[in-house]
């Protein structure tokens, strides 16, 4: 049993006043309501949602944390069993309207906007990531048949998908393939039926099959029999683990589960590997054009991309909340100006090198939530505004998506270790939480394309795209982030140093483009990661001088003891994060341009023993 004392399962998990602070204060949620598709919305509502996600995420899903990883799923008999509270989760998630509230209405959706979606989301994952994974890939999925699926397909299963009695997942990856998709093997041969049989594996697959939903609904890459090599020739289907025959029952649609893999966290919810058509009786449907199915997927994958930076965010948060609320109780110590060894200890807050870490861990939580609502009120934007101010909100959010994903899931594995360096000894121990909050953490720079496949997205796609269109328009929000930002005093010396941050990623850009015409695409990608991680730390300080605006407004108005605390260790926070972080980025900006290609030229016969 976990301890309940300090440091034992901390009721806060993450702060709903930042939640709404970002929200409201600094995105401007409410300014959305001028456009008639969020129109029916205002702040009275959006406040109702935030607190239901709380109360949802307190009730339902905290006190089955521990419980979920203690008793991990099983294959048993071909099927898998899961936490029996995952059968309750979904079905109050889909009662709820939590799977479609982004979806339109005309769908049966709410028209919420991503912003608050993603707010709430973050709340269910901080309480409990594994249980918070089944409704979000439901809502996945299930945004793909909606965009992509013909009258048929979307009456059969949307209904289904949002009620929570249908699992919806994402299937990509194959043993042979791993990341790269354009080696996909799974194979749809057409029918004159209307639909394909499909044959093949697929590996790695969240919430791949379970106990807790009636069906599981694949979103499948596939090659038609025929189709050219290379991403070309992928196509998207819908592949339930059962059909609906011509009696309207379910039946099954030979899909098996070959084995599922024991994780060292994430353990509350099972990755699966499947058998697809061993039997020659595996039916598919086509969503969207033939070799159009990349295409189409991304839209989930990049929406994925979003939510795995949001769930590396909220367990980041909930290892801080369980740090501090063990550092403000524990008492080891004296100050060090205090010399008389018998007077009382002090709690180890007081300690300026546990603020440090304290404040290392809400610099990456409050900077990775920041940027992560910053991408959904792109998201939401896209939705609202017509051409050619829609594509500048779609380049941004492309641009921006590796980043959030990374910095979040990279950062908070970082930020995670010093939570449990905060506990000490206790730390390492299954007697606190924190242990299961650096193991769930360790998965999301892996999930849904690693940490270096986003580093080549970003350099390699996503700053060039366009002619380098999205990276002069991210240029632009910062500049006038900075403009804003110098009208206010206490913030011309952060300004000063982002503006020096933004001239010296310029400058980089500009020498690995050179270094991409001189050189070849492999040396100019070859440190591709640095340099995502010198754009993520230029972002988020960004992010940070946006939330120290909003801060400076609101410090101009008559507040509470409680509000001036808030507002003042946010301004604390970012003078941090300046002033420890940013500096990072001299030494990789010394490494990116300093034209040494040691990675190329290392051979792999020189890793010897």
């Amino acid at each position: 049993m976990r301890q309940k004392q300090a440091g034992g399962m901390a009721d806060k998990f993450i702060s709903i006043r930042n939640v709404k602070f970002l929200l409201f204060e600094v995105f401007d949620l409410l300014s959305l309501s001028k456009y008639p598709y969020f129109s029916q919305h205002n702040q009275k509502m959006y406040n109702l949602v935030l607190d239901a996600a709380m109360k949802m995420s307190t009730r339902l899903l905290h006190p089955i944390f521990e419980e979920m990883d203690r008793n991990p799923p099983e294959l048993v008999a071909g099927q898998v069993k899961v936490h029996p509270a995952v059968a309750g989760i979904m079905k109050e998630f889909g009662q709820g309207g939590w799977i479609s509230a982004t979806f339109p209405a005309e769908s049966g959706g709410e028209q919420l906007p991503s912003m608050i979606a993603n707010a709430c989301f973050a709340m269910f994952f901080a309480a409990n990531y594994s249980a918070g994974v089944y409704p979000g890939l439901t809502a996945g999925a299930a945004r793909l048949i909606d965009s992509f699926g013909n009258e048929t397909l979307r009456k059969i299963f949307l209904g289904k998908m949002f009620s929570g009695q249908w699992q919806g997942t994402m299937a990509l990856t194959e043993p042979q393939a791993g990341s790269s998709l354009t080696d996909i093997a799974t194979t749809a041969f057409p029918t004159d039926d209307g639909f394909y049989k499909i044959r093949g594996r697929k590996t790695f697959i969240s919430a791949g099959d379970h106990d807790g939903a009636e069906n599981i609904v694949h979103l499948m890459l596939a090659r038609i029999d025929g189709a050219p090599a290379g991403a070309k020739g992928i196509s998207l289907f819908a592949v339930p683990k059962m059909r609906l025959n011509a009696d309207g029952i379910l039946a099954f649609n030979d899909i098996t589960v070959s084995q599922i893999f024991h994780k060292m966290g994430y353990r509350g919810a099972p990755i699966a590997e499947l058998s697809i058509g061993d039997k020659d009786d595996c039916r598919g449907y086509l969503l969207g054009e033939p070799h159009r199915g990349l295409a189409c997927m991304f839209q989930m994958m990049n929406e994925e991309r979003i939510g795995v930076g949001l769930g590396a965010a909220s367990i980041a948060s909930a290892a801080y909340y369980a740090a501090l609320n063990y550092c403000r109780q524990r008492p080891q110590g004296r100050k060090l100006t205090e010399k008389d060894p018998s007077s009382p200890q002090v709690p180890i807050i007081e300690h300026p090198d546990v603020k440090r870490m304290l404040l290392f861990q809400r610099a990456v939580v409050e900077g990775s939530l920041s940027l992560l609502m910053q991408c959904s009120q792109y998201e939401d934007m896209t939705r609202v505004v017509l051409p050619p101010e829609k594509n500048r909100y779609r380049l941004l959010l492309e641009l921006l998506t590796p980043v959030a994903k990374t910095y979040a899931s990279e950062m908070g594995i970082q930020s995670t270790s010093q939570s449990i360096q905060c506990f000490g000894g206790y730390g390492y121990c299954q007697d606190f939480p924190v242990e299961q909050h650096f193991r769930d953490m360790r998965i999301h720079p892996i999930h849904e394309g690693t940490t270096g496949i986003q580093g080549m997205d970003l350099l390699g796609r996503k700053v060039v795209m366009e002619n380098g269109k999205a990276f002069v328009l991210f240029m632009e929000e910062i500049q006038s982030a900075m403009n804003t930002a110098r009208k206010f005093p206490g913030l011309l010396s952060l300004a000063d140093q982002l503006d020096k941050a933004v001239k010296q990623l310029q400058d980089v850009t500009f020498q690995l483009a050179a270094v991409a015409q001189e050189k070849g695409l492999e040396i100019f990608l070859a440190d591709a990661t640095l340099y995502l991680e010198f754009f993520g730390i230029v972002t988020v300080a960004w992010q940070w001088l946006l939330q120290s605006i909003s801060l400076q407004k609101a410090q101009a108005e008559e507040l509470s003891a409680s509000e001036a605390d808030f507002y003042q260790g946010k301004l604390f926070t970012a003078r941090y994060f300046f002033a420890y972080e940013l500096p990072r980025i001299n030494g990789l900006a010394q490494r990116l341009t300093d034209g040494n290609p040691l990675t190329v030229e290392m051979k792999s016969c020189y890793f010897s023993d």
